[in-house]
C-alpha cells in the first residue's frame, strides 16, 4: 500500500514534465493531439535569435551571480560554524525563507526609490546573489561541520599560520562542497522567474522570461523544446551537486 502511495505521487509529480518532453518532439505547431516524431522543433530554436539571447543572458547572469554567491557563501558559512554566529546564520537565511515575490518586490523598491538604478543585468545580478548566498552558506557549513578538527590543532600545533591552515587544509577538505553549492546557485538563478520578472526590468530578458511571454500567446513545441533542455541542465547539475555534497544536500551536519 505505502508504495502504490509512494507511486502515485512520484506519478503526479513527473507525469507532467513527461509529457513536456514528449510532446517536444510532435510534428504539429499544435500540442492538442501527437501528429508524428520530429526533432524540427530544437532545430528551430537555433534559428530563434530572441530565445538565443535570452539564454545567453541567463547564462550570464547565472555564472556571474553563482560566482559571487559562492565567495560570500563559503565565508559566511565557515564563519557561522566556526564562530556560531547566531545572527549571521539569520542574516543569510532570510531571504531564502522569505516568498520569493516579498523578496523581488523588496528589491524592486530598494532599486528604484533608494538606489535610483535603472533595472537590468546588474540589477538581476545583484538580486540573484541575494537569495542564492544562504544556500551555498547551507552547503559549506555542513561541509566545514564534517571536519575533524584535529588536523587544525595538529597544523597549529606544527607552526601553520590561520591562512596556510586555510590554504592547506580547510580550503581542498571543502572543495567538494564549495563547487556543490555553486552549481545549486547556478541552478537557482537560471530556473528563476519570480524574482528576475520584478528585478529585470523592460530590456532585459532571461530564458524564463522569454518562455513565459511565448506562453501567453499560444503554447507550441518549441517551447517544449526550451523547457526540456532546461530542465535536462537543471537535473544534470542537481546530480552534480548531490554527487559532490551528499550530506551537505541532505541536510545533515
Amino acid at each position: 500500500m505505502h508504495r502504490l502511495w509512494a507511486a502515485s505521487v512520484f506519478l503526479f509529480l513527473y507525469l507532467p514534465l513527461v509529457v513536456v518532453v514528449v510532446y517536444s518532439f510532435n510534428d504539429s505547431r499544435l500540442n492538442a493531439e501527437w501528429v508524428g516524431f520530429t526533432l524540427g522543433w530544437y532545430r528551430e530554436l537555433l534559428r530563434d535569435g530572441d530565445m538565443l539571447k535570452a539564454a545567453g543572458n541567463s547564462l550570464a547572469v547565472a555564472f556571474i551571480s553563482s560566482l559571487i554567491s559562492t565567495l560570500l557563501g563559503t565565508m559566511a558559512g565557515i564563519a557561522i560554524q566556526r564562530y556560531r554566529l547566531r545572527f549571521l546564520n539569520f542574516l543569510v537565511m532570510a531571504p531564502v525563507a522569505m516568498p520569493e515575490i516579498l523578496v523581488g518586490v523588496s528589491l524592486l523598491l530598494f532599486y528604484i526609490q533608494l538606489m535610483d538604478m535603472s533595472l537590468g543585468m546588474l540589477t538581476v545580478v545583484l538580486a540573484h546573489v541575494a537569495f542564492s548566498v544562504g544556500f551555498v552558506a547551507v552547503v559549506v557549513r555542513v561541509s566545514v561541520a564534517s571536519l575533524d578538527e584535529r588536523l587544525f590543532e595538529a597544523a597549529r600545533d606544527l607552526g601553520a599560520s590561520p591562512f596556510e591552515v586555510f590554504r592547506r587544509i580547510t580550503f581542498p577538505l571543502i572543495l567538494p562542497g564549495i563547487i556543490a553549492g555553486f552549481l545549486m546557485a547556478f541552478t537557482l538563478s537560471i530556473d528563476d522567474f519570480v524574482i528576475t520578472f520584478f528585478t529585470a526590468g523592460v530590456g532585459f530578458q532571461t530564458l524564463p522570461l522569454r518562455i513565459y511571454s511565448m506562453i501567453k500567446i499560444s503554447v507550441t513545441p518549441e517551447v517544449n523544446a526550451v523547457s526540456t533542455l532546461l530542465m535536462m541542465l537543471t537535473l544534470f547539475l542537481t546530480l552534480v551537486a548531490m554527487r559532490l555534497a551528499p550530506d551537505a544536500l541532505k541536510g545533515k551536519a
